[in-house]
């Protein structure tokens, strides 16, 4: 069945996991940090991935910041790479915070293995850190997408997350030059699925809600916080997640980014 086409002035983009691969990047690096510990010690590589996921978040989830990192979007994985500058208070608290919860997370995923080796665990933790800030991969058809799209629409930028991390991924993926403005949540104290960054976009690209479209992978922060701001929603589900009663419904439904030129007419 064919998708309608939608008439719209302006093309509100995620990030991550709709421009580049998030979590792909993640397991990446992680796999690499941990083929050091297989060739020093010869432990099971898996066991070492899934403790690591395991132990990281527990002490994500019961750290002094979780509070913050859920307002702004911060993930247990991006608190082990992230460098996260800047004076606001709860960024020092969170930067302060970081040696220990990277040590901790490493420390306990090398015991779960049977490996108590401290300063492994130091080594992995900057090694992963240093190799996942240098890792950005593209999903193949964004930037003929975003291309085609900027000839004849405004494009934004709303993305959750830490001004260094997400600022480094938008960087390091050289997507920077097909926006008119990028809105960062850690900029602002506010994140998706809040209506504020919603309406700060279309204030910035002098569009009315109606004239806009939110494109975006999570049901919970882009569509229902689009809809909420009377913006049209699409939404791109690469890993064909199934939606539930309790999941915002979406106006589109694509499972990747090339047919957006054709399903997008511009309004007039």
């Amino acid at each position: 069945m064919p998708h309608p086409q939608m008439k719209v002035r302006a093309v509100i983009f995620d990030l991550d996991e709709t421009l580049i691969e998030e979590e792909t990047s993640n397991d990446a690096s992680a796999v690499t940090a941990a083929d050091i510990a297989v060739a020093r010690h010869g432990v099971d590589r898996v066991a070492l991935l899934t403790a690591l996921r395991m132990r990281s978040r527990e002490l994500f989830l019961s750290g002094p910041m979780i509070d913050y990192c859920r307002d702004i979007g911060i993930s247990a994985r991006e608190a082990l790479w992230g460098s996260f500058t800047g004076d606001d208070s709860s960024v020092v608290q969170l930067r302060n915070w970081m040696p220990t919860y990277r040590m901790h997370s490493w420390t306990g995923a090398l015991e779960e293995v049977g490996i108590d080796d401290p300063a492994l665990a130091a080594e992995l933790a900057e090694f992963f850190a240093i190799d996942r800030s240098r890792r950005h991969v593209v999903f193949a058809e964004s930037e003929q997408v975003l291309h085609e799209l900027k000839k004849k629409f405004r494009l934004a930028l709303i993305t959750n997350g830490a001004p260094d991390i997400q600022g480094t991924k938008i960087d390091g993926s050289n997507l920077a030059s097909f926006f008119e403005t990028i809105i960062i949540s850690g900029d602002h104290g506010f994140g998706k699925p809040d209506l504020r960054i919603f309406q700060l976009a279309l204030e910035r690209l002098k569009v009315a809600p109606h004239e806009a479209v939110m494109i975006g992978d999570s049901l919970n922060r882009d569509i229902a916080g689009a809809r909420d701001a009377g913006i049209g929603t699409i939404w791109i589900n690469r890993y064909k997640r199934t939606l539930s009663v309790s999941h915002p419904v979406p106006d589109i439904e694509l499972t990747d980014l090339r047919d957006l030129p054709k399903l997008l007419i511009p309004a007039h």
